[in-house]
């Protein structure tokens, strides 16, 4: 019964729901902060969005390029035809739950909107550069599985 609600795909599609889900959150996030920042001057909120790029690519070369690379290589250890939903491990969604409270209980603090701006731009930059590795290994993987 358990193999019927089991939604497998072939494992090279988990790098592009990866990307595609680190994408979205990503411009979700960037997108709010920008939002956030839109009453202020030009030269204002394009320092504050610079600051939180800035804060991004540290945060990804520090931490994240680690994590996409692990999550890169436990997908590929998967078997050819995998759940849908191993895109990430396990420990993964527990990760994403506790950063999406996180995230809410910020949003409704009562801490200024544009100082949650810088924050948020740098996680957004984190996701979306991530994800671009994630749909590299996916050309990479589909394009070895056309020859």
């Amino acid at each position: 019964m358990w193999n019927r609600l089991n939604p497998a795909i072939p494992r090279h599609w988990l790098f592009g729901i990866a990307g595609s889900v680190w994408t979205a959150v990503g411009l979700l996030l960037c997108g709010r902060a920008i939002a956030w920042l839109n009453v202020f001057s030009l030269t204002t909120e394009i320092s504050l969005e610079l600051m939180g790029v800035v804060l991004g690519g540290w945060g990804y070369l520090s931490v994240f390029a680690k994590v996409v690379q692990n999550n890169i290589d436990r997908i590929g250890g998967l078997p050819d035809r995998a759940c849908a939903f191993a895109f990430t491990a396990w420990k993964g969604y527990v990760m994403i739950g506790l950063m999406v409270t996180l995230g809410i209980t910020l949003r409704n603090s009562d801490v200024p909107k544009y100082v949650l701006s810088v924050p948020y731009t740098a996680m957004g930059i984190v996701l979306m550069i991530g994800s671009l590795r994630f749909y590299r290994q996916l050309v990479a993987v589909a394009g070895r599985q056309e020859k």
